[in-house]
């Protein structure tokens, strides 16, 4: 019998420490444990995945918290159902209540489950409505043109020219859809 742990944080820039130190003091042991930096939403999550194959019938599978397994309730049941079909033990260490072995405990399985759907879907409301007030606000979002109104004027000109394509771009150094575009 295994203690399995895994692991989870959104971005590159995060850190798994503390993640890591919680899984380890409760006895999970370092070949046991299996950490990625996924976005919970994204179901294509390799190590994941790789942790519920290693799962077999009587060991425990431990996250420290429930959004750090599935940011959806319905991803979230899903993946306690197919380690329970496994004979598997499904453990969180922040939300000890949560023992899938008890009614109760799958009660709070699942009222857990959708706040945590719930607060992301509040998360991307209001990401929205920040995105939409600065461009309101005239923020420009992207990448700024290489092909600015000087640029433009001087491939059109090279054109005009008789120069190629392929020498106003090694002139100018841009690519060949934006001296295309600056010609348009």
């Amino acid at each position: 019998m295994a203690t399995i742990g895994y692991a989870r944080v959104s971005s590159v820039g995060q850190s798994l420490a503390v993640q890591r130190e919680k899984l380890l003091a409760a006895g999970v042991e370092p070949e046991h444990l299996f950490e990625e930096k996924k976005s919970g939403t994204n179901t294509n999550r390799p190590a994941l995945q790789e942790a519920l194959r290693f799962a077999r019938r009587g060991d425990v599978f431990c996250v420290s918290r429930i959004d750090r397994l599935a940011r959806s309730a319905a991803d979230l049941h899903g993946i306690v159902q197919e380690l329970g079909n496994k004979g598997v033990e499904f453990k969180c260490l922040d939300q000890a209540e949560i023992d899938t072995t008890t009614k109760y405990g799958k009660l709070l399985l699942g009222i857990l489950a959708s706040i945590a759907e719930f607060e992301n879907d509040l998360r991307k409301e209001r990401q929205m409505d920040g995105i939409a007030k600065a461009k309101a606000d005239g923020k420009k979002f992207g990448r700024k043109a290489k092909a600015t109104e000087d640029v433009t004027a001087d491939i059109r000109k090279m054109r005009d020219d008789g120069l190629l394509i392929r020498e106003i771009m090694t002139k100018t150094g841009l690519s060949k859809a934006t001296v295309y575009r600056a010609l348009a």
